[in-house]
């Protein structure tokens, strides 16, 4: 089967957030508040659902987006007791942290996606994520790469959903088994897989092994390269 198209998931895949961006944020908190500033995942959870509370969804367009993650700082200050210039303080966290090189790229994800680009390959993104999945990708220089951008707000359904992912191949006019996908996350990468998807997880740290595991990003054009010359 020769392959037509590939997908990739953005966060963990082809990017990976700025820890500039993180240590200038729990740094400016902790100055705030007067104390040790954390930003675990379960928290995180509940201020993105009070900030989501009565909005459905919670964004549907950048417009949207933003206001939402404005009001998301609010309650992380309030959360931190932090009642002061709370507008100003957080309108700060959103023009600094939302979409202002929040996100790096992997080192070998630039000359990943040029060789597929210049094989031909049909080439999509595919994310748990908010409407500005695109806009992310333009402002760190890939965006011109993908003719497809498939955000899980947008489409009504997370990974690893079928919908999300049969919404992906619509848009790319590509089958499942014409298509590869890669994610770092093996719970989606393993869904892509049974909807008959050529699909790999991308494990960086290594811990794991297996026919459809790789450890770089760029093991995904050796498998090309080996599929290719057994045709």
């Amino acid at each position: 089967m020769k392959f037509n198209a590939i997908f990739f998931d953005r966060d963990g895949t082809l990017t990976y957030n700025n820890p500039d961006k993180e240590k200038w944020r729990n740094e400016i908190i902790e100055e705030w508040s007067g104390k040790p500033f954390e930003l675990s995942y379960d928290k995180m959870i509940r201020l993105f659902q009070q900030a989501g509370e009565g909005r459905s969804p919670w964004y549907s367009n950048l417009d949207d987006e933003k206001e939402f993650f404005k009001l998301y700082y609010k309650f992380l200050l309030l959360d931190e007791n932090i009642v002061e210039d709370l507008d100003i303080r957080s309108k700060l966290l959103l023009n600094e942290l939302w979409c202002n090189n929040d996100r790096l790229l992997y080192p070998e994800t630039e000359d990943v996606l040029k060789y597929f680009r210049d094989k031909g390959y049909k080439m999509g993104v595919i994310s748990d994520t908010s409407p500005s999945l695109e806009y992310t990708l333009q402002q760190i220089g890939i965006s011109q790469y993908f003719t497809s951008f498939t955000a899980s707000s947008l489409v009504g359904a997370s990974k690893p959903s079928p919908i999300i992912f049969n919404a992906a191949l619509k848009v790319q006019n590509v089958t499942a088994s014409e298509s590869l996908y890669v994610d770092d996350y093996d719970v989606e990468a393993d869904g892509a897989r049974i909807l008959g998807f050529t699909s790999f997880f991308l494990d960086r740290s290594e811990e794991h092994s297996g026919r459809w595991v790789i450890h770089n990003l760029s093991k995904i054009i050796d498998f090309v390269e080996e599929h290719h010359s057994v045709l």
